[in-house]
């Protein structure tokens, strides 16, 4: 039986000619095995049978010490064909739950006139929205942020961005998907706010418009900022002046390293959902797609991910560039969602040099 300490690695023979690689990361015993990687439920229950074969359970998570006992077993979830033949997506892919927050989500910019909008650097951290005693992910799962980033924060709602910093965003995620948190790797991290100012359970449209609620954030936070913690600051607003403002500052943002321009309309309210009041401008595109197959690597991936076959809006299409090495051993499972990179879309409507750039399974 093998002892793994946090970050330890081990290869399992398996039932194929590879072998299977089983890790601990952030308290999570995981197998590359196909079975591991579709049992449903969550990551921190899965059991397959490589890691009750091989694995010592007294490091394992204590729900994973159920799991092996019998007493919460994860099943995995079959996907389901439909009269057409196709896996029916209702068996898979991110779990909304009950806690999800109302979160504000932006469009993409279409040539609107800018004028009189609010513009902020686009940051390339992880959303995170504080309900006034812990960070939650859109879908409503937690971060487990140490006490010590949480000490200083206050007791109403914000909304903001989990940020390392620019071109860090794997760094971020890896962070902050952990159960356990690493204090060292969470001293890199500050909570960046875009919004808020209510009270958990409050209604948000009714904390005022924009401007009134970053006046309240303003002097709010400041009383907090003394003893930072995770705290980190408040985005920094711009009026637009025009298009021609509009370009000088993204020129800006993506000239430091940045990843666009968010405009948030003057005068809105917050609201729950997808709205035109706030939009996002970038350089390039990014989206989600369901993952619906793996195609098989050739040459040096070869045994490996070669590439994912996507679903978006209707258009199936392949990604087969930015993943990592880890990433190809071990890729998103059929039914997940995937963020994806592109620049335009062909005259058929399909993203042009799209790229890999996160699982949605942090959230």
């Amino acid at each position: 039986m093998h002892f793994l300490n946090e970050g330890d690695k081990v290869e399992i023979k398996g039932s194929g000619k590879n072998p299977y690689l089983i890790k601990k990361v952030g308290g999570v015993v995981s197998c590359s095995c196909p079975a591991w990687r579709n049992l449903g439920g969550p990551i921190d229950n899965r059991v397959c049978k490589h890691i009750k074969a091989n694995i010592d359970p007294a490091c394992l998570l204590p729900q994973a010490i159920s799991a092996m006992s019998g007493q919460q077993v994860a099943k995995a979830s079959t996907p389901k064909l439909t009269k057409t033949g196709k896996i029916s997506t209702a068996v898979a892919g991110a779990v909304v739950k009950d806690t999800a927050p109302p979160v504000l989500l932006a469009h993409k910019w279409e040539d609107e006139d800018p004028t009189g909008y609010w513009m902020s650097e686009k940051l390339d951290g992880v959303r995170a929205w504080w309900d006034g005693e812990k960070f939650i992910s859109r879908l409503g799962n937690e971060y487990h942020a140490p006490e010590w980033f949480k000490a200083e924060m206050p007791a109403f709602v914000l909304d903001g961005e989990l940020f390392v910093g620019r071109g860090k965003f794997q760094q971020t995620v890896s962070t902050v998907r952990k159960l356990i948190p690493d204090d060292a790797e969470w001293e890199d991290v500050k909570f960046v706010v875009f919004d808020g100012g209510w009270f958990e359970g409050d209604e948000p449209s009714k904390a005022g418009t924009f401007e009134e609620r970053m006046k309240y954030l303003k002097i709010e936070l400041e009383e907090h900022s003394a003893n930072l913690g995770g705290l980190g600051y408040l985005i920094e607003q711009i009026q637009c002046k025009g298009l021609d403002h509009l370009t000088q500052y993204l020129e800006e943002v993506v000239g430091r390293g940045g990843e666009g321009v968010m405009l948030r309309e003057a005068g809105s309210k917050y609201e729950e959902g997808r709205s035109k009041t706030l939009l996002k401008v970038k350089t390039f595109f990014d989206d989600e797609a369901e993952v619906i197959d793996h195609e098989a690597g050739r040459g040096k991936h070869k045994g490996r991910l070669g590439a994912l076959r996507v679903k978006w809006h209707g258009v199936e299409f392949k990604i087969g560039t930015g993943f990592s090495d880890e990433q190809r051993r071990d890729p998103p499972k059929i039914g997940s969602k995937v963020t994806f990179r592109y620049q335009e879309l062909t005259n058929d409507g399909i993203p042009r040099f799209p790229s890999f750039v996160t699982a949605r399974d942090y959230e």
